[in-house]
């Protein structure tokens, strides 16, 4: 859903499309295609809109007519509201609407204020951000000092975080990464847009008397596919956790 009340319009009353925009196919070549293409692109617009959360491109294909091409039906939408007062953004494999970044101070009075997340907690989420899949000993180890279970339940909480797999080691550690969600809060189209050394040093965020051999972690191309030494969660693995409940045996 989007920020600031009604601002869904129709693909039709649109402007001539900007020729510098990329081209996504052959699509326009003939009355037919351009309607199919409109009606298409409407029905997009209407699902994302109504929806509360951001809409995931699995959902999109399974209520657009059968073969529609997602990429660049949300493509064209995109270039659609890229000037207006709400933008479609993607944030990994979802979109969702947006107020644009220049018009945000105008629901700054409307804003809801949000407990902010202790030291600890950044620290880890940044971790998991830039070290995915990374498990919580390993975190304790970049960290160098204990991390409490209460931090990752948090920010599982949140939504930001999730439990990816088990590393191939003894014991068998739960790995943790990233979220669709929190690329859509921190305003990212996918985990490598995450800021590199030399955006963190212009930010402050990084102090000038760092060691020379410092670097920072590019993270994973694809945050959804499983490391080489992880495996998937199973349902048996999800039942020792405490996320499935386990299943009744036989009388």
């Amino acid at each position: 859903m989007i920020d600031g009340g009604n601002a869904a319009m129709s693909y039709m009353d649109d402007d001539e499309p900007d020729h510098n925009e990329p081209d996504i196919g052959d699509v326009f070549d003939n009355p037919a295609s351009r309607l199919h293409m409109a009606e298409t692109v409407r029905m997009a617009e209407a699902i994302v809109f109504a929806s509360a959360e951001p809409v995931s491109r699995k959902a999109l294909a399974a209520r657009l007519p059968h073969g529609s091409d997602v990429a660049a039906i949300m493509a064209e939408l995109e270039r659609i509201y890229e000037k207006r007062g709400v933008n479609l953004i993607r944030s990994g494999d979802t979109w969702a609407f947006r107020t644009a970044g220049d018009l945000a101070f105008l629901m700054n009075r409307d804003a809801v204020q949000q407990k902010k997340l202790s030291r600890a907690a950044l620290e880890v989420l940044a971790i998991a951000a830039y070290h995915q899949p990374v498990t919580r000993a390993e975190i304790e180890e970049i960290r160098g000092v204990e991390t409490s279970k209460g931090t990752l339940d948090l920010l599982m909480e949140t939504g930001w975080i999730r439990m990816r797999g088990r590393r191939r080691t003894p014991g068998r550690p739960v790995t943790y990464g990233t979220t669709d969600a929190f690329l859509d809060h921190f305003g990212l189209a996918e985990v490598r847009d995450l800021p590199g050394m030399d955006e963190l040093k212009g930010a402050g965020l990084l102090s000038g008397r760092m060691p020379s051999n410092f670097q920072v972690p590019t993270p994973m191309a694809d945050p959804d596919m499983l490391a080489d030494d992880e495996d998937e969660l199973t349902d048996i693995d999800l039942e020792e956790l405490g996320l499935l409940t386990p299943k009744g045996g036989d009388d």
